[in-house]
């Protein structure tokens, strides 16, 4: 325990403190115009805090990360996908944490929690029919609309057609099993002229599963109201009606302030973030995401127990969970756009990205050249912690701290680096070294302790690191894009890192890609083995669709860097 050198009315002259509530240069500019028996009474002490610097921030210990981290990768958790009732609950727990922690919220009104839209989501509408015959089907039961349907009313002659898909397709409600996947059967369907298709199915999808948009109306239809239609309404006309309302799918960020208290400094801040959200569940496998990124969401709501324990210091602490992160950095572009406090005051952004896996001691950090101190800062927090740091200059990577980077503000990327549980369900809490994130946390301390209450950083502008093409085998192929993790329905791009062979290739966010050259793409798990199969300086064909019109392109992969 330190002790500090001021003292409230009728306290003890030097009452114990776990940290002082401003700078230790100005508290030793107040003493020296007490009296000189204060001052003696205290000097020790005040030379031991000054010299040891903020050593009573306690970081959390490995057990506290542990629970942490149990707690967000548990089952009822079911994998904290962003806009889904696992992620509300995970925001809602980190939220509890913050405040019970005695920080300030810092999202919208007077809560912790920042709100934004995912997505323009859809939910069935009471006019949604299909009428075959006179007889009407279910809407939710029998059959479903897609979520990225074309709206509207559609009557023509119904026609089912088996897994070949021969016939006439012109003009016909035409009813089918999958050719491959769901946007392939629907570019096929469109491009034989089909006036609508409703898949066959043994259950019907959700509309979020089916939103990418293709321009056809189409649905899903069970096997057994298939089987139904097919034995008493083939040739017959039908109605299809298709009416989905808005219904946006939001997520949240989770925001604790706490508060600076030099007059000077407070109304500088320092961030703590890492991205609470992982890709939920799928196929009845949930994807736990312990060290994506429980871990990170636990070192950063660790720091912030230990920092609100200590007391305020002469900087503001601002500690951000994100949302979204998983679906192309969404959380953290909108904590940017609105942060909780002036984002031009901001003296460095730490980000704390899958901090779980530490391996022989070993722990990368980029970004120490996004500003002038932060190199020696993070060196000197390293050899204070025990950690043996490799660090990287370039702040330019895909997590959250790139979109504070290219809005002017220093930042640190925190990582133990890639393994083999990476985006699948067996990343689980029992495989973390909570000994090795306790150290993260430590080291996460030291450079915050250290950024306090110096000299701000001066930001450097840096230039992305080119990505030159190769034919060898090298580190692996790379395409340049991020976005939605989740299987299903295409892979939807929500990042096109600049510069790369995606964006040579016409590729923008928001486009859904299908296909590479023969390959289905079912989802980023699918783009990124479909991409693992090829080596820098193949070219590929990519099919994608933007505006619900289906396209083809070309790109020339490059070696990846990271």
């Amino acid at each position: 325990m330190s002790w500090c050198a001021s003292r409230a009315a009728g306290s003890s002259p030097c009452e114990p403190i776990r940290r002082c509530p401003s700078g230790t240069r100005g508290r030793i500019r107040r003493m020296i115009r007490r009296p000189a028996t204060l001052l003696l009474a205290c000097v020790l002490l005040l030379t031991s805090t000054a010299a040891l610097g903020r050593t009573a921030v306690v970081p959390p210990s490995a057990s506290e990360l542990r629970s942490i981290v149990e707690t967000l990768a548990a089952p009822e958790m079911d994998g904290r996908r962003a806009g889904t009732p696992g992620g509300e609950r995970a925001t809602n727990r980190i939220a509890e944490w913050l405040a019970a922690a005695g920080l300030r919220p810092g999202g919208d009104g007077a809560s912790f929690l920042q709100s934004f839209t995912l997505a323009p989501g859809r939910r069935l509408g009471p006019a949604s029919t299909l009428e075959i015959g006179g007889r009407a089907l279910k809407a939710g039961v029998d059959w479903t609309p897609h979520g990225g349907s074309r709206p509207g009313e559609v009557s023509s002659v119904l026609t089912f057609v088996d897994d070949s898909w021969n016939g006439d397709l012109h003009d016909k409600i035409v009813v089918a099993p999958p050719r491959g996947s769901r946007l392939e059967s629907l570019i096929l369907a469109r491009q034989r002229g089909a006036a609508a298709l409703l898949l066959i199915g043994d259950a019907l999808p959700t509309l979020d599963a089916t939103s990418a948009p293709v321009s056809l109306a189409s649905g899903s239809i069970t096997r057994a109201a298939a089987n139904a239609l097919r034995a008493a309404a083939t040739g017959e006309t039908a109605r299809l009606v298709v009416d989905l309302l808005p219904a946006d799918v939001r997520a949240a960020n989770v925001i604790g302030v706490l508060p600076g208290t030099d007059p000077t400094l407070a109304g500088e801040t320092i961030v703590l973030g890492a991205h609470w959200d992982h890709l939920g569940s799928s196929g009845g496998a949930i994807y736990y995401g312990a060290d994506d990124n429980a871990s990170g969401t636990a070192v950063v709501v660790g720091l912030a127990r230990a920092f609100a324990a200590a007391g305020a210091g002469p900087r503001t602490l601002v500690f951000v969970l994100f949302g979204a992160e998983e679906l192309g950095l969404i959380g953290s572009s909108h904590y940017v756009r609105h942060a909780a406090l002036p984002l031009a005051q901001t003296v460095a952004m730490l980000n704390f990205d899958m901090v779980g896996r530490m391996r022989d001691g070993k722990l990368t950090v980029g970004g120490v050249d996004s500003a002038d101190r932060l190199r020696a800062a993070t060196a000197d927090a390293a050899r204070a912690a025990g950690v043996q740091v490799d660090l990287h200059g370039t702040p330019f990577s895909a997590s959250d701290h790139t979109r504070f980077y290219s809005a002017g503000a220093p930042v640190l990327f925190f990582h133990t680096g890639g393994h083999e549980d990476y985006h699948r369900p067996s990343d689980t809490a029992d495989r973390l070294n909570v000994d090795g994130m306790a150290r993260v946390a430590a080291m996460g301390a030291a450079v915050v302790t250290s950024l306090d209450d110096g000299a701000r950083p001066v930001y450097a502008k840096l230039t992305p690191p080119v990505r030159k093409r190769s034919g060898g085998r090298g580190d692996g192929a790379f395409l340049g894009v991020g976005g939605d993790a989740r299987a299903g329905d295409g892979a939807q791009l929500g990042h096109i890192v600049a510069g790369s062979a995606a964006e040579r290739a016409g590729l923008r966010d928001g486009d859904v890609l299908v296909r590479i050259d023969d390959v289905a793409v079912d989802g980023f798990e699918a783009l990124r083995r479909a991409i693992r199969a090829h080596r820098p300086g193949d070219i590929v064909r990519l099919m994608y669709l933007r505006d619900g019109r289906d396209y083809e392109t070309s790109a020339t992969l490059e070696r990846s860097q990271e």
